[in-house]
């Protein structure tokens, strides 16, 4: 932008350039000529004319100019002003996007910028990333055994063992990135059973007090569950919830299948 002053002078030149006045990185001279004996000052882009002798610009402060109101703000995240300008930076964990104004998350998990080991799992998270790994579980009267990264499953049952029996068939793990502050309702996760035995299936949550201050969970249709996000979150945060899929037949329980959920909440809503 442009700023010009003008000032009513004696002098009669077509046309003069005033001497300059104090210059520094925030503070330049104007550009004043006298045109017909007026004065005209003008500024370089970025700056605004300051001073009642109209001879100096004074940088304007495009991040303080800009910072109330979210639809008027230039960054997404930090502005940082400049000499004649601005620019916008990001958090570690982002990058500054093309438009010079957003942050895209870097992909650590992608890139290989984690020190996840060999027998971790590198997840990427907004700003960040885990590093998780996933043991099979040790429950009395059971024993378990991984059948994928993400999955145990019960070894057969001796006979006539009951206890064994009502232990769950299988653990499953999944792992969730969010946002803070992400709005709620919403659905995070859904589980369903591919070839469902018995008469009944029932959807459970399990866990303490925060898992149910966050979470609960809705049948969606006769054989699918869903895990609830039911208030915002403020990050950074881990929140744990598990999901219990329950198999009957005629009231009697035929298996048990536990679904663990692990969201991680970046504490940037971006």
């Amino acid at each position: 932008m442009t700023n010009t002053s003008a000032a009513t002078s004696p002098a009669t030149a077509a046309a003069a350039t005033l001497p300059a006045a104090t210059t520094g990185p925030f503070v330049r001279p104007s550009r004043c000529t006298i045109v017909q004996g007026t004065t005209h000052c003008t500024c370089e882009p970025g700056y605004t004319i300051s001073g009642r002798d109209s001879n100096t610009c004074t940088d304007i402060d495009e991040c303080e100019l800009f910072h109330n109101g979210q639809a008027g703000r230039l960054c997404l995240h930090t502005c940082v002003n400049t000499p004649g300008g601005y620019r916008c930076s990001c958090p570690v964990g982002y990058n500054v996007t093309r438009d010079g104004r957003s942050c895209k998350d870097i992909d650590e998990c992608a890139t290989r910028q984690n020190n996840c080991t060999k027998d971790q799992m590198c997840i990427n998270t907004y700003g960040g990333f885990q590093c998780v790994r996933v043991d099979c579980p040790k429950i009395p009267n059971a024993t378990y055994v991984k059948t994928s990264p993400m999955r145990c499953e019960r070894n057969p049952c001796p006979v006539d063992n009951k206890a064994c029996s009502q232990t769950p068939n299988s653990f499953s793990y999944h792992y969730l990135a969010v946002v803070s502050n992400l709005s709620a309702p919403r659905v995070m996760f859904r589980v369903s059973a591919l070839r469902p035995m018995g008469d009944t299936l029932r959807f459970s949550l399990l866990g303490g007090r925060q898992a149910r201050r966050h979470f609960t969970v809705q049948r969606s249709d006769r054989v699918t569950g869903q895990l609830m996000l039911v208030s915002p979150v403020q990050g950074p945060a881990t929140l744990e919830a598990e999901v219990e899929m329950s198999e009957l037949e005629r009231r009697v329980q035929l298996g048990r299948y536990i679904t663990k959920v692990t969201m991680f909440v970046s504490q940037y809503e971006f």
